[in-house]
């Protein structure tokens, strides 16, 4: 188990569709986390930025851009991409600066200002990019890879369309009491099953849109949080980041092709359900010690499967989870109070930091509306392509 470090500061530029670019929302989330810190930016040692990037390829130099936006102050400087885990790699860059004694205090920041519709691959021909090669091989846009999800837990498991509506209607009510978040309506299962039909069995409600946003913490060593007055701050006590064992037998895009499992017999768990337990190891918990979970719900049918790779419950037991309660508000382990990409759509560099943001206000017992009672543990998890784990536990 690795030292903690404090979380002094959050910050959040509202989800939407704003037209602006993503600098200005990850400024105002950085401003907005340094205020919640009480930290001068001249105090900060260090910036993250976890890169903005566009089909495949760094669009800007994020630590450098953000660090020029706030006022140069001779801060070292990072940039990270690891896709959707860009947010949770930075914010384990800064954790390692900072237990490595190169400074005290670092601020990590995400932001985008996404493509109208979904993702696709920039322009040219790049057949050495698994990204482009799902896109133009075979055709699979992120909702038809959302679809195959849906389809494969129906075929395995037997879950319904029903089961994934609930979790919209989850998730879109807990949203609707979220400031930050873009779609503030509650839903019904109903208006789930009478949206339009985007990747059969998922409907339009059932998928995630793709957003601006920004998100930004303030990360600093224990000492210098008790020097700033900070005595019981929330703390981060685990980074995952692990990739994928060899072999896989399971077709996970934008990988086109599955290892042979002939010679060397598969790993005991899956790559997500790896993720989840090398935080649990590194931490020093369990899914039972959780009280609270923000996870990776690109579509309603991806956040059940979360449910089995956080071992909540068993295989195939995810909807049944759900139907009992247990991850809804005032259950046993509320899942996405946030309100999740559900209610905030895809900012890709900025959510992994969103959901830090989000744990970090419950842990404080900041949260309204969407408090979970007497919350101490947290769990973040989602997934970047070409093989990035990302979770992080934070406690209080």
């Amino acid at each position: 188990m690795t030292a903690d470090v404090a979380v002094l500061g959050v910050g959040m530029h509202p989800w939407g569709k704003w037209g602006r670019g993503f600098v200005e929302y990850g400024v105002a989330a950085a401003r907005a986390a340094l205020a919640d810190a009480g930290v001068d930016w001249r105090e900060v040692g260090a910036v993250v930025g976890a890169d903005t990037v566009r089909g495949g390829y760094p669009g800007y130099v994020a630590g450098a851009t953000f660090a020029k936006a706030l006022g140069w102050q001779g801060a070292r400087v990072t940039s990270v991409y690891a896709a959707c885990a860009s947010g949770a790699q930075a914010i384990d860059a800064a954790r390692t600066q900072i237990l490595a004694g190169l400074s005290d205090v670092v601020l990590v920041v995400g932001a985008d200002a996404a493509p109208k519709g979904f993702f696709r691959p920039a322009g040219g021909d790049r057949p050495d990019d698994p990204d482009w090669l799902r896109f133009r091989v075979l055709g699979a846009t992120n909702p038809a890879y959302f679809g195959l999800y849906a389809r494969r837990r129906m075929a395995v498991h037997g879950d319904t369309p029903d089961d994934f509506a609930r979790v919209k209607v989850k998730n879109a009510a807990m949203g609707a009491l979220n400031p930050n978040a873009r779609y503030r309506a509650r839903v019904t299962a109903d208006e789930v099953a009478a949206s339009a039909v985007v990747a059969d069995p998922l409907r339009l409600l059932d998928i995630c849109a793709t957003s601006d946003g920004g998100a930004a913490v303030v990360l600093s060593s224990m000492e210098f949080a008790r020097r700033h007055g900070a005595a019981d701050p929330v703390r981060i006590r685990a980074v995952a980041t692990v990739t994928p064992r060899y072999p896989r037998t399971v077709l996970d895009l934008p990988d086109i092709a599955t290892d042979s499992a002939r010679a060397v017999e598969p790993a005991d768990e899956t790559f997500r359900a790896s993720i989840a337990a090398a935080a649990y190891e590194e931490a020093g918990v369990g899914p039972e010690d959780l009280s609270l979970a923000e996870v990776y719900d690109l579509s309603t049918a991806l956040e059940l499967q979360w449910y089995e790779d956080l071992a909540l419950c068993g295989e195939g037991e995810g909807a049944k989870l759900l139907r009992d309660g247990v991850t809804a508000p005032g259950g046993r382990i509320p899942v996405n109070p946030s309100g999740g990409l559900a209610s905030f759509g895809e900012a890709v560099p900025a959510q992994a930091i969103a959901q830090v943001c989000e744990v970090t206000w419950q842990l404080r017992g900041q949260a309204g509306d969407r408090q979970v009672s007497g919350a101490r543990v947290g769990l973040t998890a989602n997934q970047g392509l070409f093989g990035h784990g990302s979770a992080v536990v934070a406690v209080r």
